[in-house]
């Protein structure tokens, strides 16, 4: 009687290996994409918030900055967050704007910037998208919500372009 071995060659599982390396090579590029979009996203929704909090804040006091004098605020995204002094009423921490320029800035892992026109008019802020290449989200009083491609962001910078 005759036994026959039951069992896979070498060379199946080899190539089942290789199949497997490849399609998982497939996966993670993608997945690398979809998180680099995933940021821009959180750093576009984090910036629309300011605006809507801003529009809050400046109906019942005319202003967005009470103090006269013109004030930039750069918000570093890495962990500790180091703020400069100075952001002005709008990006204080008890209305919350400067939470969102905290979140968007950890989101790009780069530099937030916020500015306020010193009659408190007008007011700007600003981050570098996640993608390679795709400029900066950028908001500001005059209602805009925008990619840009060149900024200059300068302290301070003035109005989205």
């Amino acid at each position: 009687m005759k036994t026959q071995n039951k069992g896979f060659t070498l060379i199946e599982l080899l190539v089942v290996i290789a199949i497997i390396g490849i399609l998982a090579s497939v996966v993670i590029a993608s997945l690398n994409s979809a998180r680099t979009k995933g940021s821009d996203a959180a750093i576009k929704a984090n910036l629309a918030n300011i605006r809507a909090q801003a529009a809050l804040y400046y109906d019942p006091g005319a202003t967005y900055n009470a103090t006269g004098v013109e004030v930039s605020c750069n918000v570093l995204g890495v962990s500790p967050y180091t703020v400069d002094a100075g952001c002005g009423e709008l990006y204080s921490t008890t209305l919350g704007a400067l939470e969102g320029l905290k979140a968007a800035a950890a989101a790009s892992g780069t530099t937030a910037y916020g500015y306020i026109s010193a009659d408190g008019s007008e007011f700007a802020a600003a981050v570098a998208l996640k993608t390679s290449g795709a400029g900066y989200f950028c908001v500001d009083s005059n209602g805009a919500g925008k990619v840009v491609t060149t900024m200059t962001l300068a302290t301070p910078f003035t109005l989205c372009p």
